[in-house]
């Protein structure tokens, strides 16, 4: 039994229990309803009304993006030595290709929707890899144009390939004459003819004020043509030619060769043999007491022969040489060029390799040329071949280009070397001191 005094304190904390049990089952569980019976009474609560539920929008997943299909797949292919001693520079070829691919296609994918591919084949710098290469390249008809050869005579065996499937070529490099001396209107090149450095160095002479040349020749093909090429401008500019000795400088002859140049006393040499026979011979030229000018063509350009030279060639009058080929920084036009080429290929780009990016990009501008002209319908290779041979101006890194009836720059540019360093070492510190432009012999 209870005892009655006590029995409103037990009330009061019954009612008080269950205010407590009430607050936790509302705040810790759902609210449902809840009855709590008391010894002596019952009493019911009412259950608070359950929140209303926030609706969450409802997301519909995108569909996956369509898939881009070109109206056309346009491939380029080069080639080049990708393997072996010349693979430096046949790399040099395919990157410059390759950049030129990524940085000037887009006018073809977003005006066209085509897919721009280059296809690189590695030649290993031979004639029978190249042509088995050709035949593949020849096969395929998405291929439009080609860059190569590093080699000029792997490249003239092969573009008897090109020739016969209508495919166009650009040679970024070779300056063999008999490249383009066929007539063949699939081929062009980027770069004057070997033979062109004998007009341009009788300019130079000219220019200098000569007045007088003892020409001194190999055998050579090439050396013979320069030789003439040269005493024909030169006489033109009214330079007196006093002497020519066609001849391969040997112990037999060199005394007497050097006897005819001091009993006429030219003001200038213009000599267009080897480093290696010439070297020799214009030292003991010098030590005979011939003081005057001394002009050969790019056959100078061989540090790995410098060692031959005595310090007196670059004296006097001093010591010059022809090229074809300037160092890629003489091109003001270079320098955003390589550093792209340095940023994706952690190398420091030759010549090579701008000119095989000009290649690409004239490649590249001829097929938008015949695309536009087809109201958008890819060009074939013939169209390709005669558009080449039709665009004006095309400016690339290493130069303006307008392409000739055979496939020859319009105008080719020459270089004067004025050579101020015997060191090896340090050849790449002789300067550029002249250019010309000269039309092909």
């Amino acid at each position: 039994m209870i005892n009655a005094k006590i029995f409103p304190w037990i009330r009061k904390s019954g009612l008080l229990l269950a205010h407590m049990i009430l607050i936790f089952a509302l705040g810790c569980g759902p609210a449902t309803e809840i009855v709590i019976v008391f010894p002596t009474a019952t009493s019911s609560i009412t259950p608070t009304p359950e929140p209303t539920k926030t609706q969450l929008p409802t997301f519909t997943p995108a569909p996956p993006a369509t898939p881009f299909i070109p109206a056309a797949v346009i491939k380029i292919f080069s080639q080049s030595p990708l393997s072996g001693e010349q693979a430096k520079f046949g790399q040099d070829i395919l990157h410059g290709a390759e950049l030129a691919i990524q940085q000037l296609s887009n006018p073809l994918f977003s005006e066209y929707r085509f897919k721009v591919e280059l296809v690189p084949y590695d030649d290993q710098n031979s004639g029978k890899t190249a042509a088995a290469n050709a035949q593949q390249i020849i096969a395929d008809p998405e291929i439009l144009c080609g860059i190569g050869h590093y080699d000029p005579q792997v490249t003239i065996e092969t573009s008897d390939v090109y020739h016969l499937a209508g495919l166009a070529l650009i040679a970024p490099s070779v300056t063999a004459p008999l490249l383009t001396k066929r007539d063949y209107r699939e081929v062009n090149r980027l770069i004057g003819h070997s033979d062109g450095q004998g007009a341009a160095g009788a300019q130079f002479a000219a220019a200098q004020g000569f007045a007088s040349v003892y020409i001194v020749s190999q055998q050579g093909e090439s050396s013979l043509k320069n030789a003439e090429y040269f005493r024909l401008e030169a006489d033109r500019r009214g330079i007196q030619t006093l002497g020519m000795r066609v001849a391969e400088v040997n112990s037999q002859n060199i005394n007497q060769i050097i006897s005819q140049i001091m009993d006429v006393k030219p003001e200038l040499i213009y000599i267009t043999s080897s480093a290696d026979q010439a070297l020799p011979f214009l030292n003991l030229l010098r030590g005979a007491g011939y003081m005057g000018a001394i002009l050969g063509t790019e056959r100078l350009n061989d540090p790995s022969m410098i060692h031959l030279a005595d310090p007196s060639l670059v004296e006097g009058a001093g010591m010059y040489y022809t090229i074809t080929n300037p160092p890629l920084q003489y091109f003001s036009d270079a320098a955003t060029f390589t550093a792209d080429f340095e940023t994706q290929y952690g190398t420091v780009p030759s010549s090579f390799a701008a000119r095989a990016y000009d290649a690409t990009g004239a490649c590249l501008t001829a097929i938008q040329i015949a695309t536009k002209a087809k109201n958008g319908t890819p060009p074939t290779r013939d169209e390709v071949v005669r558009t080449i041979r039709r665009m004006r101006d095309y400016n690339g890194i290493t130069g303006t280009f307008n392409f000739d009836t055979r496939g020859d720059p319009v105008l080719a540019q020459y270089y004067v070397v004025q050579i101020t360093s015997l060191d090896a070492a340090n050849w790449d510190q002789n300067s550029i001191i002249a250019a010309y432009d000269i039309a092909p012999p």
